[in-house]
């Protein structure tokens, strides 16, 4: 493993990188709670990660989608493990790159022993697409548990981020009895990481217990 040392930002969450992996059967195993980040291409997944974590450039941040394509693991604070996820979408790949990430996508997510939580992205500015609604759904009929982070609030008002959380719910109603775990997040002006880290910090707890 390297040491993540360029870049840094106040409130750094010391993070290092494990490796990239085609397979959740390549992931090596490890008992540190696992915390799984995804969403649609250029949803802001890596401009997230890099706020989260507090270095500028821990994930690569592109305005080209799909450009992660492989399981990226990073260990952070000694005490949980970030997976970076192929996003899912728009992304100007062919018809058989999207399957192939598909597939290695939910076999990791169905398969990972230790994966503790995911972490949905859904961009607060789009009304609600397909996509999401249908992963959303995939995510309930399989048993995980997750967290929708609503993604570039900075970009709106508080009023319009609202409105498009509510639209979401007028869908997801039709199979969901109460709205899902969500947070509002910008990584230009850091909201929602105080969240994000006391979310994944209770995780880590309850994740230690039942182990």
């Amino acid at each position: 493993m390297s040491l993540t040392t360029r870049f840094k930002m106040p409130g750094q969450l010391p993070s290092l990188f494990i490796g990239s992996y085609p397979a959740f059967t390549k992931c090596p195993e490890s008992r540190m709670p696992e915390f799984a980040f995804i969403g649609r291409s250029n949803v802001g997944k890596s401009s997230l990660i890099n706020n989260l974590t507090g270095y500028k450039q821990l994930a690569k941040t592109s305005s080209t989608p799909g450009k992660t394509q492989l399981i990226n693991l990073f260990e952070v604070s000694k005490s949980w493990i970030l997976a970076d996820l192929p996003g899912y979408g728009f992304a100007k790949v062919s018809k058989t790159s999207r399957e192939k990430w598909d597939k290695m996508t939910k076999d990791y997510l169905r398969n990972r022993t230790n994966l503790a939580m995911v972490m949905l992205l859904i961009d607060s500015r789009i009304p609600p697409q397909n996509s999401d609604i249908e992963f959303i759904n995939w995510l309930g009929e399989n048993g995980l548990s997750f967290t929708i982070a609503f993604t570039k609030a900075d970009k709106q008002s508080k009023n319009a981020t609202e409105k498009l959380i509510g639209e979401y719910w007028k869908v997801l109603k039709e199979s969901w009895e109460i709205f899902p775990a969500h947070i509002i997040t910008s990584s230009v002006s850091g909201m929602g990481r105080d969240e994000l880290i006391e979310l994944i910090e209770i995780a880590c707890s309850n994740y230690m217990e039942e182990e």
